[in-house]
């Protein structure tokens, strides 16, 4: 994009808070950690959780120099930054993003559904870059924020868009309709996300259906629509089904080796009894490859070029990964797409990370982007130029023949003519302490770099989904006041989850402090330079001197400790967290300590108390609803006493995750969120609403014939009642799974379905009986907790608790960090 400022003034119904200016901006940003070509960038500051005028300041210290604002701003505070004034500043970019689609005349792809959006949107990609120059939404960009920054991608050279659309709600996807404008639609797979903010399956197909209000065809999956709700629309309707009267007939013929071969029918398309084969076995790929094909077959491909083409596509994770690498690197694999866009989105996370390691790009030449060599590596020095690395590995001839022009812009560069050499090669290269960020074509099967990368692991994994843990967040930050922050909790690993990359996620997403149990979990975060304040709730006094030299803020919950810090200061400053008894019984000062404490803490003016808080004691259950009240109503005459007694303001936080939601009177100056974050509801109230964060997943070792009558297992606790197939499974409870889901009592999710553990859960492995279940192999990916395996109803059938199977996941099972 390229317009100058008036004109987006003009465009957005503006005014200039200072003198006009003609700066010609070629960058659209919302977010001060995504800030690239900042001296061409124009920074809107959005008004959701966060107020985006809180970080004009930020922004301009990396460069940027023009804003959209909504409210009045002391511009003279940024000399020579330039401001437009709008009413609302989201609206002003939706505004702009729609300007800015009705300057092409391209066809526009749009997709909704409720999954298989961006699986849909990238095979599309994968199938037609070769054919055409193409523009798409960058992963999963399909909110009301993400869809204007995707389409501010189309550029002139441009001659097809696929960009996807996502809502949660009724009433959104009008403004994406306007901003998109597609003019082929494609309903992908209606399921249960984002339920709650529907009354019923009904209404959220007619919502998503006002996507395609203008479009001229819509291509659906027959089950999912009813035809009524299709009455009132002009468009062309191309359903694919079973059924004698679908558009396009699909029939299975045989699933085998992972692959699946369909027969199709369609006298729209010409097709007659015409077979298929799809390299997918698992119903939802099936599913989603079939609505590529019908697309293609739209968009006037043959069905013999089509044929060819899918059988090309491979089932690669749709997201960035981040994984422990070799000799303490660490990588950022983002190897599934090829284009610039995602790349910025890559290098803006890589920069988010560990920025003591030095940092590397292994890159591809995008042989699907259009470019000429000369362009393409132009273009990624001007990337490089805006964003340092150390280190870069170009792969591809664009890199042998043009490799001088981006020897200016980086200290150490390394090229290879393909994927192989690099291979061959990879002794020379000396990976160490690194930060690596992979970015490849699919021709130069980055997969093989990864491996040579990743830190050989146990095949039990426990996958975080970083995008999971952020909606958790904002979940709850719904909740409450916009002044009431929140402290995150991430002692113990973060729930199990990791605790440096959650850390820094968190920090990312503005919490007010972050709280440990121990200062060595504090003294890990620092040393991963996480910045954000840190209280330490279980502090001992032998750390305090540790505590002191990593800028640590102790919980002090009795006089003894509160003397014990004193001691150690030596009347240098330091903030403290008082806890006090209000029920628990637990930790914490009771009310006739609280005149000693003031008056020890009058005399020691060093000693800066930053905040006041207790602990409910059951929040979550509704039968101890007076009990919860009567601890608030002891902890705000504590807290009075406190404030009385001491010349200074308070900030006060009594909730835990259950009683954000269940006890809004009491949300004070802060809430602790503990449990919630990581996906679960203790109260049940509002589960529906959150997203699991995490999925410990394993994989078949073996597979076994057992005859009836055989045991099977420790002390033969698995009796094979019948002949049996059991697959022996790679974790056990050494690991983190517990030994009370033996015989029967646990279930595991294999090829799509729910299989028992027989027999008692060994140290490192487990069996499950899969009889019933068809299309198992050795190697097969089982899911022990995740979306289809709950926690919640896990931790139930043995009588515990989530958070108890979270931390109990052991640290031998590697965590692997990934972006949808």
């Amino acid at each position: 994009m390229k317009y100058t400022l008036a004109e987006i003034n003009k465009i957005v119904n503006g005014r200039f808070l200072n003198a006009e200016n003609e700066t010609v901006i070629t960058h659209i940003c919302t977010d001060t950690r995504q800030i690239s070509a900042a001296e061409n960038s124009l920074f809107f500051c959005l008004v959701a959780r966060s107020d985006g005028h809180q970080y004009i300041s930020t922004a301009y210290k990396k460069g940027v120099r023009n804003f959209v604002v909504s409210k009045n701003v002391d511009f003279q505070s940024f000399n020579d930054a330039c401001f437009i004034l709008v009413d609302d500043t989201l609206s002003a970019l939706q505004t702009l993003a729609k300007f800015h689609r009705m300057q092409f005349k391209i066809p526009i792809i749009g997709i909704t559904g409720s999954n298989g959006k961006t699986i849909v949107k990238e095979w599309l990609f994968q199938l037609l870059s070769s054919e055409k120059n193409l523009v798409k939404s960058p992963k999963s960009y399909n909110s009301q924020i993400g869809v204007p920054l995707s389409i501010f991608n189309i550029e002139n050279n441009n001659e097809l868009g696929i960009f996807e659309a996502g809502i949660s709600k009724v009433g959104e996807m009008e403004k994406l309709q306007e901003i998109i404008h597609p003019n082929i639609g494609i309903l992908t797979n209606i399921g249960s996300a984002h339920d709650a903010g529907f009354s019923s399956t009904q209404e959220k197909i007619q919502e998503k259906l006002k996507l395609f209000a203008n479009a001229d065809v819509l291509i659906y999956r027959e089950i999912y629509v009813d035809e009524q709700l299709l009455h009132d629309f002009n468009f062309q309707k191309i359903a694919f089904g079973e059924q004698a009267n679908s558009a396009v007939q699909v029939h299975l013929i045989e699933k085998k080796n992972q692959h699946t071969l369909y027969q199709l029918s369609s006298s729209l398309f010409g097709l007659e009894k015409t077979n298929i084969l799809l390299p997918f076995s698992d119903e939802a790929s099936i599913e989603n490859c079939l609505h590529c094909v019908v697309t293609l077959l739209y968009l006037g491909y043959s069905i013999d070029f089509i044929a060819k083409k899918i059988l090309t596509l491979r089932n690669l994770p749709m997201r960035l990964e981040l994984k422990y690498g070799i000799n303490r690197c660490t990588l950022v694999d983002d190897s599934y797409s090829a284009d610039f866009h995602s790349l910025q989105i890559a290098i803006d996370f890589l920069f988010q990370q560990e920025v003591q390691k030095k940092k590397t790009l292994i890159i591809s030449e995008f042989e699907e982007s259009g470019l000429s060599e000369k362009d393409f590596i132009q273009k990624l020095k001007s990337i490089l130029q805006q964003n340092k690395f150390d280190k870069l590995i170009g792969i591809g001839e664009a890199f042998m023949h043009h490799i001088e022009s981006l020897a200016s812009v980086v200290k150490e560069w390394y090229v290879f003519e393909n994927t192989t050499q690099f291979i061959e090669q990879f002794h020379i290269l000396h990976f160490e302490n690194e930060i690596i960020l992979l970015k490849g074509a699919r021709k130069f099967m980055f997969e093989k770099i990864s491996a040579q990368l990743i830190e050989q692991t146990h095949t039990t994994v426990f996958e975080v989904n970083l995008n999971a843990l952020t909606h958790n967040l904002n979940v709850y930050r719904g909740y409450l006041p916009k002044n009431c922050g929140v402290i995150a909790m991430v002692k113990a690993f973060s729930y199990g989850s990791g605790s440096v990359e959650v850390a820094a996620l968190l920090e990312q997403q503005h919490v007010a402090y972050l709280a440990v149990a121990y200062a060595d979990e504090g003294i890990t975060l620092r040393k991963n330079n996480i910045q954000t304040p840190i209280i330490v709730m279980n502090p001992d006094a032998v750390d305090f001197d540790r505590m002191l030299e990593y800028h640590l803020e102790p919980e002090i919950y009795s006089l003894e400790i509160l003397h014990q810090l004193i001691q150690k200061i030596n009347g240098n400053e330091v903030a403290i967290h008082i806890k006090v008894e209000s029920g628990m019984n637990r930790l914490g000062f009771v009310q006739s300590e609280i005149p000693e404490l003031i008056s020890i803490l009058n005399k020691h003016k060093n000693v800066q108390v930053k905040t006041v808080f207790s602990h409910l004691a059951a929040s979550e259950d509704a039968q101890f609803d007076s009990f919860t009240e009567e601890q608030i109503s002891t902890f705000s005459t504590i807290v009075k006493q406190i404030e009385d007694g001491l010349s200074y303001p308070i900030k006060k936080h009594l909730l835990n995750s259950s009683g954000i939601i269940r006890f809004p009177q009491a949300h004070f100056d802060f809430v602790r969120l503990g449990i919630g974050l990581y996906g679960v509801d203790s109260s049940a109230t509002i589960q529906q609403q959150l997203e699991p964060i995490g999925k410990l997943k394993t994989r078949i070792a073996q597979i076994k014939q057992v005859q009836a009558g055989d045991t099977i297992g420790y002390s033969r606790k698995g009796i094979a009642q019948n002949d049996m197939k059991i697959a022996v499974l790679a974790i056990g409870y050494a690991d983190g799974f517990d030994r009370r889901f033996g015989n029967g009592v646990g279930k595991v999710f294999i090829a799509g379905q729910r299989a028992p553990i027989i027999g008692n859960v060994c140290m490192d492995m487990c069996m499950a009986d899969f009889t019933h279940i068809k299309n198992v192999h050795e190697g097969d990916e089982c899911e022990i907790y995740g979306k289809q395996i709950s926690i919640v109803t896990q931790a139930q059938k043995i009588g515990t608790i989530p958070y108890e199977l979270l931390t109990k996941i052991s640290a031998r099972v590697k965590r692997l960090y990934f972006l949808d």
